[in-house]
């Protein structure tokens, strides 16, 4: 890993595809432009009382729905860190420019660069005048200049599990714009006490509440892990108060659009890396605290929105035109729509896999290229206690048949879901020739999305991420592309060239 500290101050270069930002609109122009802040959270469904969950009480989160707008149906590109925040800075899918792949361009052998002229969302708010920063977490899967990317001072280094609770206010002014992200460590905070900054204590949620979803057994360390999720999202809900009581004391509130969003789902089994909703349904709240007619406080979307949008309606309310490369849309335009959303799940670490998903408002149609593969290869969770208590009952024969699907030796080939009479994605339809039809009609959208945009996820392993992998993991690399790793040398790729 220490090699990524070197390659990252490597720059891709290329022209931008955008122009001036909209200079039509004289109402606006009376006005400063605003400010744009993501608080980026990981591993977190919406279990927050403002989306229904009234056992958790998050009254923070609350208050910036009711000054905003939440979406109901907002859901990952991808099921895994790296991915889902590659899509998400660059407002395109991860397959589509090779960043699918988790934990890529972690050497210089397997560097990944973005297409010529193709910039990411700082860099776009930047050369438009932006103040940019990140507090937090980066985790992209390509290489990068942070310093094109930010103007804060952290550095140039790939900053993996550092949280957004430093001094990101200092540097801002009511002079310049600013687009910030803050990460924070949301689901990954597990049981709650004292936080950082704050001397709240968070009262654990009572464990006698908190159900457990059909396909998890009755285990008490799993249930555990969940109440664990419950207090997390307290604990976040804290942590967003500050941020927004220190935006308030600055007098920037009332002109920043704020997102509050997750990667992904909660990190547990069948939920994390995998395609059904409870890895990639996330919370998604707009919020803006003064006057603007593109927000509709206190309203609630239930249409479908993919992550991918979030950076391209950033670009929107900041009236700078979206550049032609990025996929993501305006959630907030007059015409915004979308018919289906789609998933992406590739290697993960050193687990290969390739799956994807196709989520209509009605129905989830998941496509599994590896079917041989089980849900239950080797992977970083395989020696957490609740991972382990639950096989354990598995093999004891202790689960019904749907808590033991996950823990088969094979996937099914397809996977089709009545959302609306099943929202736990258990009773597979493909087979049925009842949903003959839908069946049809979502493996046609996942086609046509292929052949729009490209699917990289169709080219073979690259043998240097398979090196790096294999060097970091050892014998935990069982699939059977690591093969030509095992038996063989693989001579180091020569440098790549480094121009600043």
């Amino acid at each position: 890993m220490k090699t990524i500290f070197k390659i990252a101050i490597i720059l891709f270069t290329g022209c931008s595809l955008l122009a001036n930002p909209i200079k039509n609109n004289k109402k606006k122009d009376s006005l400063k432009k605003p400010n744009i802040l993501w608080i980026y959270v990981e591993d977190l469904n919406p279990i927050l009382s403002c989306y229904g969950e009234k056992i958790n009480p998050t009254p923070n989160l609350d208050k910036l729905a009711e000054n905003g707008v939440l979406f109901n149906k907002a859901f990952a590109a991808a099921p895994v860190c790296s991915a889902s925040r590659s899509a998400n800075i660059t407002g395109t899918m991860p397959t589509t420019f090779g960043i699918h792949n988790h934990h890529s361009s972690r050497t210089v052998e397997d560097a990944i660069f973005l297409p010529d002229g193709v910039k990411t969302i700082p860099e776009v708010f930047k050369e438009n005048g932006y103040y940019t920063f990140s507090h937090g977490k980066d985790d992209y899967n390509f290489i990068y200049n942070r310093k094109k990317l930010y103007n804060d001072e952290l550095g140039i280094d790939f900053y993996y599990t550092l949280t957004g609770t430093g001094d990101w206010l200092s540097p801002l002014s009511k002079n310049q714009p600013f687009f910030g992200q803050i990460q924070l460590e949301g689901g990954k905070l597990g049981l709650v006490q004292v936080y950082p900054k704050t001397k709240e204590k968070i009262t654990p949620i009572d464990r006698n509440l908190v159900p457990l979803p059909p396909y998890y057994p009755n285990v008490p360390t799993l249930h555990e892990d969940i109440c664990r999720q419950y207090d997390a999202a307290r604990a976040t809900d804290v942590e967003v108060k500050e941020i927004l009581d220190k935006l308030k004391d600055k007098g920037l509130l009332n002109n920043t659009y704020v997102f509050f969003f997750s990667d992904h789902g909660y990190d547990g089994y069948r939920h994390k890396q995998f395609l059904y909703d409870g890895g990639l349904h996330i919370p998604l709240i707009v919020g803006y605290f003064g006057d603007d007619s593109q927000i509709k406080k206190q309203s609630k979307r239930t249409d479908l929105v993919s992550g991918i949008d979030i950076g391209t309606t950033s670009l929107a309310l900041a009236e700078i035109p979206i550049p032609s490369y990025m996929e993501g849309k305006n959630i907030f335009a007059p015409n915004f729509k979308r018919d289906h959303i789609v998933a992406t799940r590739d290697r993960c670490d050193f687990t290969i896999d390739r799956i994807r998903a196709i989520r209509t408002d009605k129905f989830k149609y998941i496509k599994n290229y590896m079917p041989n593969r089980s849900y239950t290869q080797p992977t970083y969770r395989d020696k957490r206690i609740e991972y382990v208590d639950t096989k354990k009952m598995f093999e004891a024969g202790k689960l019904n048949e749907i808590q033991a699907k996950y823990w088969l030796p094979t996937k099914p080939e397809e996977e089709l879901f009545d959302l609306e009479n099943d929202p736990f994605e258990i009773n597979n339809l493909a087979s049925n020739p009842k949903y003959r039809k839908q069946l049809e009609q979502h493996r046609t959208l996942l086609a046509n999305w292929s052949k729009k945009y490209g699917d990289k996820g169709e080219e073979p392993q690259n043998i240097y991420s398979l090196k790096f992998m294999y060097e970091r993991w050892g014998e935990r690399c069982v699939n059977e592309e690591y093969d030509v790793i095992k038996n063989m040398k693989v001579k180091n790729k020569p440098q790549v060239s480094i121009k600043n």
